[in-house]
């Protein structure tokens, strides 16, 4: 089916009306120019226990998590105890610490069917952007 001359009109003259109305305000041309966004990510609780570790502390534990599925977080889960930083400041050390022994677990368990694996991967590359973070010094918002 093909468009009708009178729909072929009314999109030429609203593309005439857009390059007018752009050449008489030059601001208008660019929309989101002076416009700042900001964006905030909703964590679940699992995600939001990953601890920010050092560097080569994370690189060990994607590692761990890309060869065997749950073993970097569960590693990563005894970083909390010895006073790593995560995005849950209100829970208890202890709480955190299970938060991620249970993800460990169900990473190991889910491998069998390659959801473990894949999100152990990306667990891992989680850990790892934490810990750029930490070492960049970019605040992070909770």
């Amino acid at each position: 089916m093909e468009p009708s001359h009178k729909d072929a009109e009314t999109a030429a003259a609203a593309a005439a009306a857009a390059a007018a109305a752009a050449a008489a305000d030059p601001r208008a041309a660019s929309s989101s120019s002076g416009v700042v966004v900001q964006v905030r990510e909703k964590k679940g609780p699992l995600r939001a226990a990953i601890p920010y570790m050092p560097f080569p502390v994370a690189v060990i534990c994607l590692f761990l998590n890309t060869f065997v599925p749950g073993l970097g977080t569960f590693v990563s889960a005894f970083a909390v105890l010895c006073g790593a930083r995560t995005d849950l400041p209100d829970r208890h050390v202890c709480c955190v610490f299970w938060l991620n022994i249970a993800a460990a677990l169900i990473q190991t368990l889910t491998a069998i069917v390659m959801v473990g694996w894949i999100m152990s991967i990306f667990w891992g590359m989680d850990m790892v952007i934490l810990a750029s973070y930490k070492e960049q010094g970019i605040p992070q918002q909770l």
